[in-house]
């Protein structure tokens, strides 16, 4: 459910909050899909996808970041901003192997709460 609609989101509170997804085995992954909220024009701050084959991302590796001040804690990232559209924001994850993948973002331009619609991960 792409959809943006009440109901189609998970909301998470204030400040720098994260979900992980466990693939349950490792796999090379080629992409990443995400959606936070597109039903009105939004840009979420410190957005970092890392990839880790340890549940307690210990030797992970960042896909994507754009945290310009490191305010999550996780590093300076090097990506640009992104107004969220109902197309997603796609990530090349560049066939990095790892079992667990996680999402992190800390509130957006219209409130401090942090959203997602769904996330996907394609690899193999």
């Amino acid at each position: 459910d792409k959809q943006a609609s009440d109901g189609s989101y998970t909301e998470l509170g204030p400040f720098v909050q994260h979900i992980t997804v466990d693939l349950e085995t490792e796999f090379d992954i080629y992409a990443i899909l995400l959606w936070h909220y597109h039903k009105q024009a939004r840009v979420y701050f410190d957005v970092v996808v890392q990839v880790s084959k340890d549940k307690d991302f210990i030797d992970s590796i960042t896909v994507f970041n754009n945290d310009i001040d490191n305010s999550a804690g996780l590093g300076i990232g090097k990506d640009m901003h992104y107004v969220e559209t109902s197309e997603g924001k796609l990530i090349d994850a560049k066939g990095v192997q790892g079992r667990y993948v996680r999402f992190t973002s800390n509130g957006n331009n219209a409130s401090e709460l942090n959203h997602y619609i769904e996330v996907e991960v394609f690899g193999k």
